[in-house]
C-alpha cells in the first residue's frame, strides 16, 4: 500500500510540472539574442510602439536575455535616437498545442525587482525557436483587419 502512495504522489508531482517541449524551449531560450528585424503583414509605414516602449526602429537591434529559471530578463534599447537603456520583464512560455509546437509567450514588463507598475502584459505566439532563431508574432486587429507584427531574433552574444 505504501508502494502506491508513493507511486501516485511521484505521478501526480511530474503532471504537475511543465510538459516536457516547454522545458526544452526554456533551455533554448536561455542566453542573449538580438531582435535582429521586425516586419508587419501588410505594406506602408506604421506608427507602431512596440511594447508599450519605442518604435520599430528603436527595437530593431535590441539587445535581449533570458533567464529562464525564473522566468525573468532584460532587454536594451541600444539606438542613439531612441530612450535608451535596460528594461526588465517576466515571461511565461504556456504551451498551446505540443503536436504543433506553437506557444504563446508572456512578456511583462516590470522594475528592476520584478514588479510591474500597471500590471500589463503581452501575448505574443512564438512561432519559432531553435538554437539560433527564434520569432514571435502578435496579430492586432486594424480597420477591422487582422495585421499581424513578426519579430525575429538571433541568439549570439552581445
Amino acid at each position: 500500500m505504501k508502494q502506491l502512495i508513493v507511486l501516485l504522489f511521484a505521478v501526480s508531482l511530474v503532471s504537475c510540472g511543465a510538459s516536457k517541449t516547454v522545458r526544452t524551449s526554456k533551455k533554448v531560450i536561455k542566453g542573449e539574442w538580438t531582435l535582429s528585424t521586425i516586419s508587419y503583414s501588410e505594406a506602408g509605414e506604421y506608427n507602431v510602439t512596440l511594447l508599450n516602449d519605442v518604435s520599430k526602429d528603436c527595437f530593431e537591434g535590441s539587445a535581449w536575455s533570458f533567464i529562464p529559471n525564473n522566468n525573468t530578463g532584460k532587454y536594451s534599447i541600444n539606438s542613439a535616437s531612441c530612450a535608451t537603456g535596460e528594461r526588465d520583464f517576466i515571461f511565461t512560455i504556456q504551451e498551446i498545442d505540443e503536436t504543433t509546437g506553437l506557444y504563446d509567450f508572456l512578456l511583462k514588463p516590470t522594475d528592476a525587482k520584478g514588479k510591474s507598475q500597471n500590471n500589463v502584459g503581452f501575448r505574443l505566439s512564438l512561432t519559432l525557436l531553435t538554437e539560433s532563431n527564434m520569432s514571435w508574432t502578435q496579430t492586432l486587429s486594424v480597420d477591422g483587419k487582422p495585421f499581424t507584427i513578426t519579430m525575429n531574433f538571433t541568439k549570439g552574444n552581445w
